[in-house]
């Protein structure tokens, strides 16, 4: 089998310009938090979800609605509370008096991009009822299945599990996230410009500079990022010292993981390679492309002992670890 990494290289090179133009489009609202912009448009590419945490403030609402708005996407917010029900995620049928007979309703899960607002603030029956949508891009009403636009992409966030007042996700549930990603203050030069731009910021007016068409082309593009088979057995062997460290060698990690990173981490894995390698206009993944997604896909997939909590072990301390002991191809 020949693989044209020049072509490749090429295609790559052509398509990045539509991802220039998402991010000159985010610079005009969004200063600085260019790592929260780069795992934004990876999840684009992988047609992934994202899970965001960090305390308010840190324009977590502000840049998911600014991507859908350079996408030229639908855009719903739901705020997450306690007395939040599984219907007013998905919708419910409600009887029409006129004529006698049920209706379906569809709630805000029916859009291109669903900010879900502090997610862990509501019970866990009703961050599930995103469950079905998030897999199977579908929701079901009553006894009828209704699709999901496309593209569909889910930006949660949540307070850090510590606050009061909040419920940890289920496992299945943060399984489906393509990546969790910490955010944390800006610098103090950022923040300056913040405070000097707000009120521009604020009245700026976002137009969309991509259409669903392109999106969908560049994940295509995406798609055809050469990965060789040596950087596959990397990241098999990474999830796999995550399930049991001591068989690849890790031993000083034995009976720290309570249970490790399901096979749907190493399908993305590879897929955020190869979208961080078309961030950085290559047709081809290295290793350092898995590296630099690897603790963003992993974070939320490795449960810990008790053990490792009283030793002050932390999942990112556990990844670190890992990817310090494997060896790189």
């Amino acid at each position: 089998m020949n693989i044209d990494i020049k072509a490749i290289t090429e295609l790559i090179l052509r398509e990045s310009e539509v991802l220039n133009r998402i991010r000159r489009s985010l610079a005009q609202v969004i200063v600085g938090q260019s790592y929260l912009i780069d795992r934004m448009l990876i999840a684009l590419l992988c047609d992934g979800h994202l899970l965001l945490e960090g305390v308010p403030g840190l324009a977590k609402t502000l840049a998911a609605k600014s991507l859908a708005a350079s996408v030229k996407a639908s855009f719903h917010r739901i705020q997450f509370t306690p007395d939040l029900l599984p219907a007013d995620v998905t919708g419910t049928l409600v009887l029409d008096l006129k004529e006698q007979k049920f209706i379906t309703k569809k709630g805000p899960i029916f859009t291109n991009f669903l900010l879900a607002d502090e997610i862990n603030r509501a019970p866990a029956k009703v961050q599930s009822a995103l469950l079905e949508g998030m897999q199977e891009r579908q929701v079901t009403i009553g006894e009828n299945s209704y699709p999901l636009p496309t593209p569909f992409f889910v930006i949660a966030t949540q307070n850090p599990l510590e606050q009061e007042g909040t419920y940890p996700l289920p496992e299945a549930q943060l399984d489906r996230f393509l990546m969790k990603v910490l955010l944390t203050y800006p610098s103090r030069e950022e923040e300056k410009i913040i405070l000097r731009e707000q009120q521009r910021i604020m009245s700026t007016k976002l137009e969309p500079v991509i259409t669903p068409e392109e999106l969908l082309r560049i994940r295509e593009a995406c798609h055809t990022i050469y990965t060789d088979e040596k950087i596959e057995n990397y990241v098999l062997d990474i999830v796999q010292a995550t399930r049991n460290p001591v068989s690849m060698g890790i031993k000083e990690l034995d009976g720290m993981i309570r249970y490790g990173a399901s096979p749907r981490a190493s399908i993305y894995l590879v897929a955020c390679a190869r979208a961080h390698a078309f961030l950085q206009k290559r047709g081809f993944v290295l290793p350092d492309d898995v590296r630099a997604v690897g603790p963003d896909v992993l974070r939320h997939r490795i449960g810990l002992s008790y053990e490792a909590e009283a030793q002050d072990y932390t999942a990112d301390s556990i990844i670190k670890t890992i990817f310090d002991r494997i060896l790189v191809p």
